[in-house]
């Protein structure tokens, strides 16, 4: 599973990057949490507000710090 945490760097984007590190252990899930700071590529995905949430690369969150647990029911599907 590969996840990617959208966004320039904020402490909103380390905190999901955290959360998402987080819901992958408490499912001992084997995945990668990259972090994606070039707009470029942030605008490629379709994303206008940062932090964004990929899953192997659909974009399933924007604009906001999705918890640990919204996470989890997430990448558990």
């Amino acid at each position: 599973m590969k996840i990617e945490i959208l966004g320039m760097g904020c402490p909103k984007c380390r905190q999901l990057a955290a959360n998402a590190e987080a819901a992958l252990k408490e499912l001992n899930i084997n995945g990668e949490v990259s972090k994606v700071t070039d707009i470029g590529k942030i605008t490629e995905y379709g994303v206008m507000m940062t932090p964004a949430l990929v899953v192997d690369g659909v974009v399933v969150s924007a604009g906001k710090v999705a918890t640990k647990d919204e996470i989890k029911k997430i990448i558990s599907k």
